[in-house]
């Protein structure tokens, strides 16, 4: 980052290269839209170069690189929750259990394996959108983008005792959300 603050663009396209699926993994998750997720994503590195006059050396660079990420996630948020859109699961007005829109699924059979497979993934993926932001976050950064408690407390901008509690009590929510779609309650 540092040879980026000076005007190196190939330093910038190193930053990019090696950072570019963690970023697009915690804004997916936070977001739950792959479109906006990807767009999103690319915002957070374009802020990142417009803003490398004033990096500073004070944590690591993917400490600084996922507070933007973060920041940018609540901002959608919030416009979302100004700015609600339609949902395409949202339930038909008439009748509860037929979705608002139907579309006709064009992909193949499953087989029972891989079928299984996505159902505790989507399971996992829709216990973790129901988590509190800040605790949803604190897992992210902890098993996904493998950041330490300290450099999660920086980027969560709390400290070090407040984000251990955030991920224990997140696992632990997820672990009773998820117990009866995993053999043991032991969290791996």
């Amino acid at each position: 980052m540092l040879r980026v603050k000076r005007g190196d663009r190939a330093a910038f396209t190193e930053l990019v290269e090696k950072y570019k699926q963690p970023v697009m993994n915690f804004v997916f998750r936070s977001l739950r839209d792959e479109a906006e997720s990807e767009d999103l994503a690319q915002n957070v590195f374009l802020q990142v170069y417009k803003s490398r006059s004033r990096y500073k050396r004070t944590a690591k660079f993917s400490t600084w690189l996922f507070t933007i990420a973060r920041n940018l996630c609540l901002n959608e948020l919030r416009r979302r929750s100004r700015h609600p859109a339609d949902s395409l699961e949202e339930a038909h007005a008439e009748h509860d259990d037929l979705p608002r829109q139907q579309f006709e699924d064009k992909s193949q059979v499953a087989p029972p394996e891989k079928l299984l497979h996505s159902e505790l993934a989507k399971k996992i993926e829709e216990a973790l959108a129901e988590l509190p932001e800040n605790q949803r976050s604190a897992i992210l950064l902890c098993r996904q983008d493998e950041l330490s408690y300290e450099e999660i407390a920086a980027v969560l901008d709390c400290s070090l005792s407040a984000t251990k509690s955030l991920i224990h009590r997140g696992r632990e929510t997820l672990k009773e959300k998820l117990k009866p779609y995993l053999k043991t309650g032991d969290w791996d």
